[in-house]
């Protein structure tokens, strides 16, 4: 392993995602081949207590430190990278406005101090719905390259990976895309994608532009109704993946909400949407250009699209 550690900040972190996501981390299996010098953030530092002492009784051999706090300025010190989990959940009786503002609120604030001590190539992951505006709202608190703040549509990508391989009785998919917003308005295309390297088939049309994109549009709220609780299992995983394919490249498409200029894709607008992505490894990126959407993929890229503006309108982000 390389001798100077990864300064990893994780919001939220005794939270049932950051519970999954801490030992992914301090594994190594995030970041191969890399220490780590982990911190965790909580609103108060109290709620972190329980969880370092079995960070600790894990022995990682990747991990050379753990701070717990409830002060972002430590948390964010000389970060390489901050994956932003904690946010402010929807309560009962709140207002989506109420929602947007007050998260808005927090990813001002947290942006605000990762400008302040964080290196200025720390690379960002927001987890914390709505996620892509948060990210939104985190890159603009700062004067950081756009290139660096990104939002997680892996879990969404992942769960239609699933949904594909078994319509397709496949056991290798690859290069499906998710556009746009981490909601029910994404669009998940299967019109690029590889199933034991075929297209997907043609006598399923129906399916993948019906029962598909709703069963992975709305698959959150069912594992909250059969849970009693979000995703946590596989929102951790996705991060972890999200991460790895950053830091170390992977093959294919992936999706990632990145801020493109503007222009791409004719987004007439700063925003944090979902797009194909190939990742280069070194926490290097590119969006996979010149895709054609057909009239189908049109209509849904168009009301993705329309949403994140409205998100952006509302939460008063400039």
């Amino acid at each position: 392993m390389e001798d100077t550690p990864l300064v990893v900040a994780v919001t939220g972190a005794a939270g049932q995602i950051g519970y999954q996501l801490v030992p992914l981390i301090a594994s190594g299996s995030v970041f191969p081949g890399k220490k780590i010098d982990l911190r965790l953030l909580e609103i108060k530092e109290e709620f972190l207590t329980g969880s370092i002492m079995e960070i600790d009784d894990c022995a990682y051999e990747s991990l050379t430190n753990v701070t717990g706090t409830a002060d972002p300025l430590v948390a964010f010190k000389d970060a390489d990278v901050a994956i932003f989990v904690g946010g402010m959940p929807r309560k009962e009786g709140m207002e989506r406005k109420d929602l947007l503002d007050a998260n808005i609120s927090i990813f001002k604030k947290q942006g605000e101090a990762l400008e302040a001590v964080a290196k200025r190539t720390v690379k960002s992951l927001v987890v914390a719905n709505p996620a892509n505006t948060n990210c939104l709202a985190l890159w603009k608190a700062t004067t950081m390259p756009r290139e660096n703040f990104t939002a997680l549509t892996r879990l969404d990508h992942n769960r239609a990976l699933t949904q594909i391989a078994q319509a397709e009785g496949a056991t290798n998919v690859s290069d499906v895309i998710i556009w746009g917003n981490h909601s029910k308005t994404q669009f998940p295309d299967v019109r690029f994608v590889k199933a034991d390297g075929k297209p997907v088939s043609e006598d399923k049309t129906d399916f993948y532009r019906g029962d598909f994109i709703n069963t992975v549009q709305t698959r959150g709220a069912a594992v909250i109704k059969a849970r009693g609780m979000s995703s946590a299992m596989s929102a951790a995983k996705a991060v972890g993946d999200h991460m790895r394919d950053w830091f170390a490249g992977a093959e294919g498409y992936q999706s990632m909400a990145v801020i493109p200029p503007v222009g791409t894709y004719g987004i007439d607008t700063d925003l944090c949407f979902s797009f194909p992505i190939k990742c280069k490894g070194n926490f290097e990126y590119e969006v996979v250009e010149g895709l054609e959407l057909d009239d189908f993929a049109k209509e849904k890229f168009a009301a993705t699209l329309e949403e994140l503006k409205e998100e952006k309108t509302t939460g008063e982000i400039a």
